[in-house]
C-alpha cells in the first residue's frame, strides 16, 4: 500500500474507516502517518508517552492482508494511559506500575480492537488520574497544543491533545471529574461521557491493576474530532459487561428529533455559587442565539436544583471512590491535612468526605437518585440541557504541591481550582450522558466547548445534537502549527 497523504491526518475516524474498507487507504500506511507526526510533532506537547510500533505495524499489516472491515478497520488509535492494553505498558503516570505490562486489553479496549482498532500507543495522564492537568514524574507535562504554556486538561489531557494534533484516529478516555469533558473542552475537540453502566469499565486504573469492582461514577468514552466519530465509536464499545452478555442487550434509543428545528433545548450557563468567566460565557452565549436563529425552540432551564447543594453531594461521592485504594498512611496524612484547615473550607470537607461513615453515604446516595428522577421529570419538557464545562478556557501549567490549596481566576477574582469540576457535576452524579462539542474561540485563541447533557440513555440525542451543532457553528479545528 502507498505512503498516506498528509492531509488525511485530521480526517474523522468515520472517513478514515470508509477508505480503509473501501481499500483506499491501508491501515500500514495510516500508522506511519501518525507516527511521523508524533516524531516531529509530540516534542512540543508530549501527549503520546509509549509506543509500541513493532506489535502495531505487524497487526496492521494482517489487517491489510485480510482487507478487514470491521466497524473501525484498521483505525490505529492510542489509548489513555489508564486503560489496560495487553502488552503494552500501562502505568496510570504511577511509579510503582512503571513496568506494568497487562495481559489482557480493558473491556472497552478489547472491544475496539474486535472492531477493527490497532492499538499503538498510549497517551499521558496526571498520577492515578487525580487531577486536571496532564503531568507525572515518569513522562513529564501535557502541554495544550493551543498554547503550550497552558494544561491540555486532565485526566484525559494527553487523549485530548494528541486528537487535536492528528496523531491518533481517536482516543478512549475515562470520566468521572470531567476527565474526557475537560480536556475536550480545553484542546477544541469532541468527548463524550457516556450514561454510567454502559461501558464495561473492567480494566480501569486506578483501581489498582487486578480489580474487577467498577467504581461509582466512572465512566469510559471517547474523543474524537467530529461528532460522528462520537457515535460511530460509542456504538462499538457500548455493550453489557461480559458477566451479563449472555441475558443483557443493550439497545440505546435513536437521537430525540429529526432535525435542529425540532430540538427542544434549555439552557443554564451561569450560577451565582460557580460564576463562569465573562469571555467563556459570551462565546457560549453566542452559540445559543445562533441556535435559536436556526430554528431551535431555545428555553432558560428551570431545573429548580441548586448546583451549589448537589457539588457538594457529589465531592461526598467522588471522595469516596477516588481515596479508596489510598494506604492507611496516605488516609491517615489526608485526614490530619483537612483538619488543620477552617471548619467550613472545602480541605476540611474533603477529609471527612474521604472517610465518611456507610450511612451518610447512603444518604447522599439517596438524594442521588431523587436527583436523577427529578432530571428525568426534566428532560420530559426538553431534550438537551446546554451548559458550561469549566468556567474558564486552558489553565496556566500549575504543578504547586498544596493540590487543595490551588486556585484559578474567574472575571479576575480568585475561585478555588476545584470549582472547574461544578458544571460537570449534574451529569456524573446523575449518571446522564454528556457530549462536550467546540463553539468557538475566546480573544486569546484558546477554545471553547459546550456541555450538552441529556436525559439517561439518551447518548444518541446528546451526539446528535452535537452533530448538528457543527453546521451551525462550525466544527473541530486543528490548532495552529498542526493543520
Amino acid at each position: 500500500m502507498t505512503r498516506a497523504p498528509a492531509d488525511i491526518a485530521m480526517l474523522g475516524a468515520a472517513a478514515l474507516a470508509a477508505r480503509l474498507r473501501a481499500g483506499e487507504l491501508g491501515a500500514r500506511a495510516l500508522l506511519e502517518l501518525y507516527l511521523q507526526r508524533i516524531e516531529r510533532l509530540n516534542g512540543n506537547v508530549n501527549a503520546v508517552v509509549t509506543l509500541d510500533v513493532e506489535q502495531a505495524l505487524a497487526r496492521a499489516e494482517v489487517l491489510d492482508l485480510a482487507q478487514a472491515d470491521g466497524a473501525l478497520a484498521g483505525l490505529p488509535v492510542t489509548i489513555k494511559d489508564s486503560l489496560e492494553t495487553a502488552g503494552l505498558r500501562t502505568t496510570c503516570g504511577a511509579p510503582q506500575w512503571a513496568k506494568h505490562v497487562p495481559s489482557r486489553n480493558a473491556d472497552a479496549v478489547q472491544l475496539a480492537v474486535d472492531a477493527g482498532a490497532v492499538v499503538f500507543g498510549k497517551t499521558n495522564v496526571p498520577i492515578y488520574t487525580t487531577d486536571l492537568q496532564s503531568y507525572n514524574n515518569l513522562f513529564g507535562t501535557t502541554s495544550n497544543p493551543w498554547d503550550a504554556t497552558r494544561t491540555a486538561g486532565g485526566s484525559s489531557g494527553g487523549a485530548a491533545a494528541a486528537v487535536a494534533c492528528g496523531f491518533t484516529a481517536f482516543e478512549l478516555g475515562s470520566d468521572i471529574g470531567g476527565s474526557i469533558r475537560t480536556p475536550a473542552h480545553f484542546c477544541g475537540v469532541y468527548g463524550h461521557k457516556p450514561s454510567y453502566g454502559i461501558v464495561p469499565g473492567r480494566g480501569h486504573i486506578p483501581p489498582p491493576p487486578g480489580a474487577v469492582a467498577v467504581p461509582d461514577l466512572s465512566v469510559i468514552g471517547p474523543l474524537a474530532r467530529s461528532a460522528e466519530d462520537l457515535e460511530l465509536l460509542l456504538g462499538t464499545i457500548a455493550a453489557p459487561e461480559p458477566l451479563r452478555a449472555d441475558a443483557w442487550r443493550l439497545e440505546l434509543p435513536p437521537a430525540r428529533p429529526a432535525g435542529i428545528a425540532e430540538y427542544r433545548v434549555a439552557v443554564w450557563l451561569d450560577d451565582p455559587a460557580f460564576p463562569v468567566d465573562d469571555q467563556v460565557r459570551a462565546v457560549l452565549e453566542s452559540t445559543v442565539d445562533r441556535l435559536a436563529a436556526a430554528g431551535a425552540r431555545v428555553v432558560r432551564a428551570q431545573t429548580g436544583i441548586s448546583l451549589e447543594t448537589l457539588f457538594d453531594d457529589y465531592l461526598r461521592l467522588l471522595w469516596s471512590v477516588t481515596t479508596a485504594h489510598l494506604s492507611a498512611r496516605a488516609l491517615e496524612r489526608l485526614v490530619e491535612e483537612g483538619q488543620a484547615h477552617a471548619e467550613d473550607s472545602w480541605q476540611r470537607k474533603l477529609a471527612r468526605y474521604a472517610t465518611l461513615p456507610q450511612r451518610e453515604w447512603l444518604a447522599a446516595d439517596e438524594r442521588r437518585q431523587r436527583l436523577r428522577l427529578k432530571l428525568h421529570e426534566f428532560f420530559a419538557g426538553c431534550d438537551v440541557l446546554l451548559m458550561p464545562v469549566n468556567p474558564v478556557t486552558a489553565i496556566a501549567h500549575d504543578q504547586s504541591d498544596d493540590l487543595m490549596g490551588r486556585t484559578i481566576r474567574v472575571n479576575g477574582n480568585s475561585r478555588w481550582y476545584w470549582e472547574q469540576m461544578a458544571w460537570i457535576a449534574p451529569a456524573t452524579m446523575a449518571y446522564l450522558p454528556a457530549t462536550v462539542a467546540p463553539t468557538g474561540l475566546v480573544a486569546n485563541g484558546l477554545p471553547v466547548g459546550m456541555q450538552i447533557v441529556g436525559d439517561y440513555l439518551q447518548d444518541r440525542t446528546t451526539i446528535d445534537f452535537a452533530r448538528r451543532l457543527a453546521d451551525v457553528v462550525g466544527g473541530f479545528m486543528p490548532p495552529p502549527g498542526y493543520d
